[in-house]
């Protein structure tokens, strides 16, 4: 009975410490996507082209890039408030390659536009870094 206990907490224990770091990636997306937003916020789109991950850079040319922003976002005005509404850590998305990928959903207010949806798509690149492979916002 003892021996069964002893087991049961071990194997408990596993699965808190393995919940801790399932929280690892999140975290990790969640950082690097709250950066390249701050590119976007201050206009610096270029910028944020040039950090993206390798699948983005490839799926659109930087200009375009840049100019779909600028059209898209800049008519939103200052930022005013974001928040995390959820993220969640994936291996597949539609028209992507499998990966490590977290969709994260921002509530967000900006100076003209009161309530928007920012989806954040962080990806682990090949070097092992995260970084924004897909932007939505409505």
């Amino acid at each position: 009975m003892k021996r069964m206990a002893v087991i049961a907490v071990l194997v408990l224990s596993g699965a808190w410490i393995r919940g801790f770091g399932a929280d690892e990636p999140v975290a990790a997306a969640q950082a690097a996507a709250q950066t390249w937003l701050a590119l976007i916020d201050s206009g610096k789109y270029a910028q944020s082209w040039s950090t993206a991950a390798r699948h983005f850079r490839d799926s659109i040319p930087q200009a375009q890039w840049e100019s779909q922003v600028a059209a898209v976002r800049g008519p939103f005005g200052a930022l005013k408030s974001r928040s995390v509404a959820s993220a969640r850590f994936m291996r597949s998305l539609p028209g992507a390659p499998d990966g490590e990928y977290v969709v994260i959903q921002f509530k967000t207010s900006f100076e003209h536009k009161a309530e928007a949806t920012e989806t954040v798509t962080p990806m682990k690149d090949a070097d092992g870094q995260w970084r924004v492979s897909g932007y939505y916002i409505r």
